[in-house]
């Protein structure tokens, strides 16, 4: 599945947080199989998710992200909608026990929608909060102050608005910790052995908008109480192989395609991991040449790698920033609508080019306007 972005003419680069940037290769898969899939006559929009074809892709695209996480046999693969919002709720719903909390670690805004929902389901509490520093860095260990007997203890690897990521895992002891990776999964090789559940929507580094993957412990499987709605059992997809309902089908074969490519053009989460700190030192050099003229959100340790979050010196330097961005077709690169500022999100999928580019107008756009 070679491919350059050169071969689409009328693409641009794309640095949107969401849904955003897929491989041109998956992109050029899609369109060739979208009218009609190899040897079926039927477009992948069209085959029933219980027909033996469907049922192959599924299970392939379970195997391939089995195979590229190294999950395993302890944990399952669960593919379900709602996004990652729907997920706020589900967890809670399925792993909060009798008599127990919930500790919630908040690092940006995402992780604050998490324990919004959360309250409503039973008690929370919070081990840290970001707020007074603005979410501009995560916690060190010592600072955050967990229950060892709380049910779970939930965090967002990656918080997309603020640009700070999780790049080591937090310690816990036994209680299972609940990760939001609806940003960065895929960026870097993952230890699932040391979490209880992962889950994330697949439109900002996985896939395209529709489907969920939940990685789940199967022990915790039985935590669920028969009572909620059906589909807010975890227990009843992970019986039905992610066929409860009907699934997203055509959203799970293209994440499936994602997985073929970060396999076969990337050479794994290694290589990803390697290739993603490239990039995004691209664009931090640049801030950090230019400190007087563009200030970085993150401090340094805290850092994302799929996000990368800053400010011009007004918002008449934003605009034009924004403009002259557009004319050499860097696209969405506003910041969120909460915070403003400048986001370029570098997911898996943005060419090294891409950023090089974009790197290289900042740097221009620095000395020009200084």
């Amino acid at each position: 599945m070679n491919a350059s972005v050169s071969d689409a003419v009328q693409r641009v680069y794309n640095f949107s947080a969401g849904p955003a940037v897929l491989p041109l290769a998956v992109l050029q898969q899609v369109q060739r199989d979208l009218i009609a899939l190899p040897g079926v006559g039927s477009s992948i929009l069209e085959i029933s998710h219980r027909s033996p074809t469907f049922v192959d892709i599924a299970a392939e695209a379970k195997a391939r992200i089995t195979d590229l996480l190294s999950i395993p046999d302890t944990h399952d693969v669960l593919f379900l909608q709602g996004g990652s919002r729907l997920q706020f709720s589900m967890v809670p719903m399925n792993l909060l026990e009798e008599g127990k909390a919930a500790d919630y670690v908040l690092t940006g805004s995402w992780g604050k929608n998490a324990k919004k929902e959360a309250v409503k389901e039973g008690k929370v509490q919070i081990a840290w909060d970001g707020a007074d520093c603005s979410y501009n860095r995560l916690p060190k260990q010592s600072e955050l102050k967990l229950d060892p007997g709380a049910s779970f203890v939930h965090m967002t690897s990656n918080e997309t608005i603020e640009g700070v990521q999780f790049l080591d895992e937090i310690e816990t002891g036994d209680v299972p910790v609940v990760v939001d990776c609806s940003s960065d999964i895929f960026c870097r090789p993952l230890p699932v052995d040391k979490y209880g559940v992962i889950y994330a929507c697949a439109q900002k580094n996985a896939g395209p908008a529709g489907v969920t993957m939940v990685i789940i412990r199967k022990d915790l499987l039985a935590r669920g109480n028969a009572e909620l709605p059906g589909y807010l059992l975890y227990r009843n997809h992970a019986e039905a192989d992610s066929m409860w309902n009907t699934p997203p089908t055509f959203a799970i074969y293209v994440m499936g395609l994602v997985a073929k490519w970060l396999q076969e053009e990337i050479g794994g989460l290694a290589a990803m991991e390697k290739l993603n700190r490239e990039k995004s030192s691209l664009l931090y050099d640049v801030i950090d040449n230019n400190a007087e003229f563009y200030a970085g959100h993150a401090e340094q340790e805290s850092r994302s790698l799929m996000n990368v979050t800053f400010r011009l010196p007004n918002a008449d330097v934003e605009k034009k920033f924004f403009k002259s961005a557009e004319e050499l077709h860097l696209t969405n690169l506003k910041g969120h609508r909460s915070v403003g500022g400048v986001r370029a999100s570098v997911y898996n999928a943005m060419p090294i080019d891409g950023v090089r580019r974009l790197a290289d107008f900042m740097q221009q756009f620095a000395d020009e306007n200084k």
